[in-house]
């Protein structure tokens, strides 16, 4: 499960041409959930930056801690807390890597998973329209969780899904029929990402230098001899 993000600034125009993005990208080094993330949506037919709550606040929530900041692919269509916003609010965030903790014999090391190339990824997520007064954001946000694949899964069992560029359009549109987007919700190719050590200083959400996602060993990738 995805519990931390690391969010650098990213030229959001080079993945969509045609966002509109009327208020920046929010940034930072260690974002944990119950704070402020940058989402895409589709407005009016096209897709627009906004501002969510990171946890899902559904109307008839009343325990802000009960509010998931992640909801597995598999139960989207069958639980209520997901059902609506998968069908109707799919949302993208943009981000340049995910933290997941490798579980040791003392200790758990952070690991910060990355494009292999450091470029942004596209994360996929449901939004629904602020409800309450839990909390002072008009609109919240679940990041989609997926099985890890075969270079992450030592590390982590889930991992968000990623949208490539190319579907990303799809992803948006509540048009797209549910078959097609269930489709895109698979873990990530082998190639794409890669994944390092970083400080512990990650485990503390109030750590925010940029110092937190600095690799400190080498960067795990999957070559082809892996694959025999």
């Amino acid at each position: 499960m995805a519990g931390r993000l690391h969010i650098a600034p990213i030229e959001l125009s080079r993945l969509l041409p045609d966002l509109i993005g009327e208020t920046p990208l929010l940034t930072g080094a260690n974002q944990a959930p119950r704070r402020p993330l940058s989402v895409i949506r589709q407005e009016r037919g096209h897709p627009r930056l906004a501002t969510a709550f990171w946890g899902l606040t559904p109307p008839w929530l009343k325990v802000l801690d009960h509010a998931p900041h992640c909801a597995r692919a598999e139960n989207l269509a069958s639980r209520p807390m997901f059902q609506e916003a998968f069908h109707a609010r799919r949302c993208l965030i943009p981000v340049s890597g995910i933290y997941v903790w490798k579980p040791q014999p003392r200790f758990k090391q952070p690991f910060l998973v990355t494009h292999t190339d450091r470029g942004p990824l596209l994360l996929a997520g449901l939004w629904c329209r602020y409800h309450t007064t839990l909390t002072a954001h008009n609109d919240s946000t679940a990041l989609i969780t997926v099985n890890a694949n075969a270079l992450l899964a030592p590390l982590t069992d889930r991992i968000p899904a990623i949208i490539d560029r190319a579907s990303a359009t799809a992803w948006l549109d509540p048009t797209t029929s549910l078959d097609d987007v269930r489709r895109l919700l698979v873990p990530p190719p082998l190639e794409l990402l890669g994944a390092f050590p970083v400080s512990r200083r990650v485990n503390d959400p109030s750590n925010q230098d940029w110092a937190c996602g600095h690799p400190t060993g080498p960067m795990l990738r999957w070559n082809t001899a892996q694959e025999t």
